[in-house]
């Protein structure tokens, strides 16, 4: 494994996150989104996606394994789908080996409570673990930046593991 990992938030408002192996944040980047979609909705843009990664020059990837939420219509499902995938895509074409983690597991890992709405949890475990970087999760919005690196922080733990 190399010594840079990424963690990621998939959604439209969420995150790239370089840690080194060791757990250190590196850097941070929001999800490149561009409303370029169907209809003019926001999607991911794979080209600012693989140039984003490329450049971090990362040897594994971690990356919330998400699916239908309850009550979401076909639309919102079908976007959130396409996010994954392109995702996906991209780390498969430029080599970079990503394992999915289901939320409840990561969000054990790095101690925040169960519950769907725990966003500002998020935010407050990252600042209190790179207290350096806290001004990168200061805003509200940052949420998807926080949950990004915590996912990263879970993958090292469980590759520390040997899992």
């Amino acid at each position: 494994m190399s010594a840079l990992v990424i963690g990621i938030d998939p959604g439209l408002g969420g995150a790239l996150a370089l840690l080194t192996s060791d757990g250190a944040l590196v850097d941070l980047d929001d999800m490149p989104v561009l409303a370029d979609g169907a209809a003019g909705r926001r999607a991911i843009n794979a080209p600012l996606l693989a140039a984003r990664v490329r450049a971090w020059g990362a040897g594994q990837a971690f990356c919330e394994l998400v699916g239908p939420r309850p009550g979401e219509g076909a639309v919102g499902a079908f976007g959130f789908g396409r996010s994954r995938g392109i995702i996906e895509g991209t780390l498969g074409t430029l080599g970079v080996p990503v394992v999915m983690l289901a939320p409840a597991w990561w969000k054990r890992r790095v101690d925040i409570g169960p519950g769907a709405d725990r966003k500002d949890e998020a935010r407050s475990k990252a600042i209190a673990r790179w207290p350096a970087m806290a001004d990168k999760f200061a805003r509200k919005r940052d949420d998807g930046r926080a949950e990004a690196a915590l996912i990263g922080a879970a993958g090292l733990q469980r590759e520390a593991a040997g899992r």
